[in-house]
This record gives C-alpha cells, sequence and structure tokens, in this order.
C-alpha cells in the first residue's frame, strides 16, 4: 500500500514509518521543514527514517500542502500531536479530496478518554469536558469530537488511544519516562513524585506502532481502540527500574506543590533556553490524577499485545545506558 504519515519525525512517527517501510508499504513522511533546511540536506529529523521512506515537507495548518502529501495513497496515519484541532480538520479535507484514500487512523491519546480517579475505563467512556489538565488534553477532546462527528457523517476514520508511551528513540515531550529516568539516576530528582496516586496506563512505543498497523489491517471505521498497557504509579516505575537495575529505591517522596513550583521554574528556564522543560505544571495537574484503562477491546480486534513493564523497562534502561545517558 501507499501510505502518508503526519508527524513523520515525532517519537512515535519516525517509527511508524520504519515499520512500515519494514512491512514492504510505500511510505510518504509528511514533515515540517526545519528552520534553515532548505535543501537537502538540512532536515536532520528527516535523517532518522529509512532511506525507501518518501519525504513530503509541508504544515498541517496548510490544506494544499497534506493534499500534495495524500495525492495516490491507500491509508493516512495522522499521527503529528499538534495542539490544536485544525490540524485534524484539514486532515479530513485533504482525504475528502484524495479518492484513492480508503482509511484514515488517527492518533488520539488516552487525555481525549479523561481521567479514571478509583476505576479503569475502557472506550466507551466519554470525557466529562468540565476541567482540563492541559491545553494538550483540551485540544485531544475537541478533536476527539470532530473524529467521532467524521466517523458519523461515515468516514473512514479508526481513532486510537495510546497512553503514556515509553522505549527507546527521540527524548521528545512524548517520551517522558525516560526523561524522568535519565533526572532519577543522575540524582536531579532524588526521591518519589508525589505520593503514589497517580496511575497512568503504560505502553511500549513499538507495541503502539504494531497496534497502528494492526488498526489499519483490522480496525473498524468509526471504532475507538485504546493501546495501553499497565496501570501503575510513577512510584511502582521507580520501584520497578531500582529492582531491574539493582540500584536503590528513593527513601522520600518529594510532595506534588513542591514539583509544580519546580515546574513553574522549569518552563520559565525553557522560554529562555529554549530547551523542553522536563516538569512542567499541567503534567503536576496529569499527575493528580488517575488514568488508568482497559486495552481488552485492541486486544480482541486487532490481535493487539502489549509485552509486561519489567520487560519493557529492562529494555529501555539498558538503551539509555548504552546512550550514555544514565549510569547503573
Amino acid at each position: 500500500m501507499r501510505i502518508a504519515v503526519t508527524g513523520a519525525t515525532g517519537y512515535l512517527g519516525s517509527r511508524l514509518c520504519g515499520a512500515l517501510a519494514d512491512a514492504g508499504h510505500a511510505v510518504r513522511a509528511f514533515a515540517l521543514r526545519s528552520a534553515g533546511g532548505g535543501g537537502g540536506g538540512g532536515d536532520v529529523e528527516a535523517g532518522l527514517l529509512p532511506a525507501s521512506v518518501e519525504l513530503a515537507y509541508g504544515d498541517v495548518a496548510d490544506v494544499e500542502s497534506l493534499a500534495a502529501a495524500f495525492d495516490r495513497c491507500d491509508a493516512v496515519f495522522h499521527v503529528a500531536a499538534a495542539v490544536n484541532v485544525r490540524g485534524l480538520e484539514n486532515v479530513l479535507k485533504a482525504a475528502k479530496r484524495t479518492p484513492t484514500v480508503k482509511k484514515i487512523i488517527y492518533t488520539s491519546s488516552f487525555f481525549a478518554i479523561g481521567p479514571t480517579d478509583g476505576y479503569v475505563a475502557d472506550e466507551t467512556q466519554r470525557h466529562q469536558e468540565k476541567t482540563f489538565c492541559s491545553e494538550y488534553e483540551k485540544s485531544k477532546v475537541l478533536a476527539d469530537r470532530i473524529a467521532l462527528q467524521a466517523a458519523a457523517e461515515g468516514v473512514p476514520i479508526t481513532i486510537l488511544y495510546p497512553g503514556v508511551i515509553y522505549g527507546p528513540g527521540k527524548l521528545t515531550t512524548g517520551n517522558i519516562v525516560s526523561r524522568i529516568l535519565i533526572e532519577r539516576f543522575n540524582w536531579r530528582l532524588p526521591g518519589y513524585i508525589g505520593d503514589g496516586y497517580d496511575r497512568e496506563s503504560f505502553c511500549h512505543v513499538d507495541d503502539v506502532v504494531n497496534g497502528h498497523i494492526a488498526a489499519m489491517e483490522k480496525g473498524r471505521p468509526g471504532e475507538r481502540y485504546l493501546l495501553t498497557g499497565e496501570n501503575l504509579s510513577f512510584k511502582q516505575i521507580f520501584d520497578m527500574a531500582a529492582n531491574i537495575t539493582n540500584t536503590k529505591a528513593p527513601l522520600f517522596h518529594v510532595p506534588l506543590w513542591l514539583i509544580e513550583i519546580y515546574g513553574w521554574i522549569s518552563v520559565f528556564i525553557s522560554h529562555i533556553t529554549g530547551n523542553l522543560p522536563l516538569i512542567s505544571y499541567p503534567t503536576v495537574r496529569v499527575l493528580r490524577h488517575q488514568w488508568a484503562y482497559s486495552c481488552d477491546k485492541a486486544k480482541r480486534e486487532l490481535g493487539y499485545s502489549p509485552r509486561n513493564l519489567t520487560e519493557g523497562l529492562s529494555e529501555m534502561l539498558l538503551w539509555l545506558k548504552d546512550e550514555k545517558l544514565i549510569k547503573f
């Protein structure tokens, strides 16, 4: 198949492009041209993609560039994680103009399903839309509404909701587990984050990639699928990491109010330096809730098979060590 992928140079998108190319598909990677990236050599991000992947530069805010990228494609993966809904609206417009496109796979987020304080949710839950921890969460909820409306109108769209993605790969904001463990092992984060109330659904990046490809092959149009994993707190993640590496677990808890102050400072410094903040204050708001989900539907219908966290974390910690980002 000929397949277009938006957000192709991101943490998830780049690995999805690689897996699709390995499976023999003709992949067209849609990406922003990096600043000063003129001709062929300036786009460092694109260098992470396999040589067989065709590059199409543009912006999800520009329908014309999307339509050009989708030309003659059979399927579209919209993985770009823009904090606005216009990206999805434009993808739908461009796909509508492309008669060859028979399937759209939209990567949403567990945030669009909403918090689950005290229980485990599935795809039947709709976000209550009363409060949002971040603009990102709000944008995912609004985009979810647009995707479901498009599905109701007969657009062949399948919606995927990954949990907290971890694993080897680019250290973007999407790869928060790696970034937090780097801080932990370098003793810049000496204690547990909060009191351990939080719950997140952790999923390995390659399992999520496989879930995307399965959704293209087997996913039903108009359906929602959670691509999640084990539901644990960051305290449990720290304990597992200590156990795997035979190092000491933290001896104390850093209260969330203190981490929130650190978050405000991190964001302020990031505006000056241009570097991504490790923990922003919206992240702390997320940690005040539980986000626990069941992926039984994806297992049943897509053959989604998330690896256990001990196996996945062991692999990621060895990768971080090989990259000289942590020592143990």
